[in-house]
C-alpha cells in the first residue's frame, strides 16, 4: 500500500492526478474539436481545510470507542460517491450530507456492536467500500426519522483469508480492493479476473452488494458468476450460505444478498471462484464504415460460442473522443485469453466473422504469451488506457463547468435499434433544451447471445450554478428513454438512490413487496442504508 499518496477528497482517484490549469485548458480545446463547444471556465478545487460541516447530531458512543470517529476529514471523505453530481458538489465545497460518524470496524464483532447501537439509537448505517458509487449508494441522504447517519467503512477487513486450490476458490474479506486482492491471489498464481472501471479503488464487498460488472465482455461478466457463497452481518444476526458449485435447493440465499446494496446487512466476506492467471492472449482492432454492420458483427461473435474476453464496439464518436481513431470509422476491439491453451484458432474464426460483416483489421491480430501486454500503441491499447483514465475526466470537466456523465443499459438484439435511436434522440433533445447543444456517443461494454449492453456518454455546456439542474434534466430524459424503449435502468452501475424511481417501474410490484418483507425480517429497525433500492421503512 502507498501510504504517502492520497485520494482526492472531492473527486475521482488520486489527488496528484488532477491536472494544472494549463493542462485542463488543453483538454478543453481537444474536447471542443470533438463536441463542438469550448469550456468557459477553469476553476480551482477547494482545500480540505476550507470545508465546513455542521456539528455531528450524535456523540461518539463510548461502547464503540476506538473505531468510531466524528473527525472532520473522515466525515468529508465519506460524504459522497463518484458520480458527476457528487464530484461537482465536492468541487464546489458542498458537503452538507456528511455523515455524523464514521466507523472503521476491525472485526465482525465490531460490526455487530455498531448495528446493535444504531438500531437502538435510530441511526442510519451506510456501508462504505471504496466510495466509488455513481448512484448515490453511499450518501447518507435520510429524513428526520433518523437521528443521525453513520458511515461504516470496511477498509480494515481487506485480506484473502484462505485459498482452496482444488476447487479454485478463495475466501476474501469484503474490504479488499481490486489491486489488494489481486496481489494476494497472485502469490499463488491465481486471479479473480474481475476488473470494473473502478477496480483501483472499489472493493469486493461493493462489487457483491451492487452486482458489479467486470472487464470480461462475455460469459464471466458479472460478480454473480464468481460468487460461491456469502457471509453478512445483519441487525438480526449472521447470514451465511453454504459453499457449493450449484444447487437447486429453492431460491438462492446468495442471489438475494448479491445486489442488495446494503439494505439487509453488511457483507463481510465471500467465497469466490478464482482461476489460474492467463498465459495466452490475442487482441485485434477492427474498423467498420457502417454502424449497423458493426452491430451485426458483434451479434455474430456473441452467438458464435467463441466467448471472447473483450468484445467492445465503439461508435465513431466514442472512438474519436478516446483518440482510438479519428478516421470516422466505428471500432471493434476483440480479445481472447486462456491459462490453458493458445487462442489463435479462436481469433482466426473471429476475424472471419468480422470480415463477413465488412470489417477490416489493418494491423492484424497481436498474440502474446506469459502475461505480456501490448504497449498501448494499437487501438486496443489506446482504448484500455482511455478506459482506465476516463473517470478522471469528470474531475476536469467539473472544474470547467462542463456537464459529462455516462449511463448504461441492456436490451435484446431485436430491440437494440429501437432503443439506441430512441435514447440518442431523447438525450439530444434534452441537451438542446437544457444546454443549447450537446454530444452523445455509445459503446458496447458487454455482449450476450441474446443482446448487448450499450453504454452512453453525454457532454454538454453548463451554466455556472445551474449545472446540477441541467444534468438532472438530461439524466431524467435518458432514464425515461431507457425504460420507455425496453431497456434496464442499469446494467452494472446498481440502483442506489439515483435510479430508484425507474427501478420501481422496472421491477414487478410484488417483488417490491417481497424486498420490503425481507428487509423487515433482517432489519426491523430500518436502519440499513435507508432509501436505497426501496423507500425507507417507517
Amino acid at each position: 500500500m502507498n501510504d504517502t499518496r492520497k485520494r482526492s477528497f472531492w473527486g475521482w482517484g488520486w489527488e496528484d492526478k488532477f491536472p494544472d490549469a494549463a493542462a485542463r485548458k488543453a483538454t478543453g480545446e481537444h474536447a471542443q474539436l470533438m463536441v463542438g463547444f469550448a469550456p468557459e471556465r477553469c476553476d480551482e478545487p477547494p482545500s480540505l481545510e476550507s470545508i465546513e460541516l455542521r456539528a455531528p447530531l450524535v456523540s461518539t458512543p463510548l461502547v464503540l470507542g476506538g473505531f468510531v470517529t466524528d473527525e472532520h476529514e473522515a466525515r468529508v471523505r465519506h460524504t459522497y460517491g463518484k458520480s458527476y453530481r457528487d464530484i461537482l458538489r465536492g468541487f464546489r465545497g458542498d458537503f452538507a450530507p456528511a455523515p455524523d460518524l464514521v466507523a472503521t470496524p476491525r472485526t465482525e464483532a465490531d460490526i455487530t456492536a455498531v448495528l446493535d447501537w444504531a438500531s437502538d439509537a435510530k441511526v442510519a448505517v451506510v456501508p462504505f467500500g471504496g466510495g466509488t458509487s455513481v448512484v448515490g449508494g453511499v450518501e447518507g441522504d435520510v429524513d428526520d426519522r433518523y437521528h443521525a447517519v453513520l458511515s461504516l467503512d470496511l477498509g480494515r477487513l481487506d485480506r484473502v483469508v484462505e485459498v482452496e486450490r482444488s476447487s479454485l476458490s478463495a475466501r476474501i474479506q469484503a474490504g479488499a480492493t481490486g489491486p489488494g486482492l489481486e496481489a494476494q491471489l497472485a502469490e499463488q498464481g491465481l486471479t479473480l479476473r474481475h476488473f470494473p472501471q473502478s477496480f483501483e479503488f472499489s472493493t469486493l464487498g461493493g462489487w457483491v452488494a451492487t452486482r458489479a460488472g467486470g472487464h470480461f465482455a462475455t460469459v464471466y461478466t458479472h460478480i454473480d458468476d464468481l460468487v460461491q457463497s456469502t457471509r453478512a452481518i445483519t441487525p438480526k444476526g449472521v447470514w451465511e450460505s453454504r459453499r457449493l458449485p450449484g444447487s437447486g435447493a429453492g431460491p438462492s440465499p446468495d442471489r438475494l444478498m448479491v445486489g442488495s446494496e446494503g439494505i439487509f446487512g453488511v457483507i463481510t466476506e465471500a467465497w469466490m471462484r478464482v482461476r489460474p492467471r492467463p498465459v495466452f492472449r490475442a487482441t485485434v482492432t477492427a474498423h467498420f464504415g457502417d454502424y449497423g454492420a458493426a452491430v451485426e458483427a458483434v451479434r455474430a461473435l456473441s452467438q458464435s460460442g467463441l466467448y471472447p474476453s473483450n468484445c467492445r464496439l465503439l461508435d465513431k464518436r466514442e472512438a474519436a473522443l478516446n483518440a482510438v481513431t479519428m478516421d470516422g470509422t466505428h471500432v471493434l476491439v476483440v480479445a481472447f485469453e486462456s491459462a490453458d491453451h493458445p487462442v489463435r484458432a479462436w481469433m482466426e474464426r473471429a476475424l472471419e466473422l468480422v470480415a463477413d460483416h465488412g470489417g477490416t483489421c489493418p494491423k492484424g491480430p497481436v498474440y502474446r504469451e506469459e502475461g505480456e501486454r501490448s504497449g498501448g500503441s494499437d487501438g486496443a491499447g489506446v482504448w484500455r488506457d482511455a478506459f482506465i483514465d476516463a473517470p478522471y475526466l469528470l474531475n476536469v470537466m467539473a472544474s470547467m463547468g462542463v456537464i459529462v456523465d455516462t449511463f448504461e443499459t441492456a436490451c435484446t438484439w431485436d430491440n437494440f435499434e429501437r432503443l439506441h435511436s430512441g435514447v440518442i434522440r431523447d438525450v439530444r433533445r434534452a441537451m438542446k433544451d437544457a444546454c443549447g447543444t450537446g454530444f452523445i456517443s455509445c459503446r458496447f461494454t458487454h455482449v450476450y447471445p441474446d443482446g448487448p449492453a450499450p453504454y452512453f456518454t453525454f457532454i454538454a455546456p453548463g451554466r455556472y450554478g445551474a449545472e446540477l439542474e441541467q444534468w438532472m434534466a438530461i439524466k431524467k430524459a435518458a432514464s425515461d428513454a431507457v425504460i420507455a424503449h425496453g431497456g434496464t435502468i442499469t446494467h452494472h452501475h446498481a440502483v442506489g438512490r439515483l435510479h430508484r424511481p425507474w427501478y420501481e417501474k422496472q421491477r414487478p410490484a410484488l417483488f417490491g413487496d417481497a424486498l420490503r418483507a425481507v428487509k423487515g425480517a433482517l432489519d426491523p429497525g430500518g436502519v440499513m442504508n435507508p432509501g436505497v433500492l426501496i423507500e425507507p421503512t417507517p
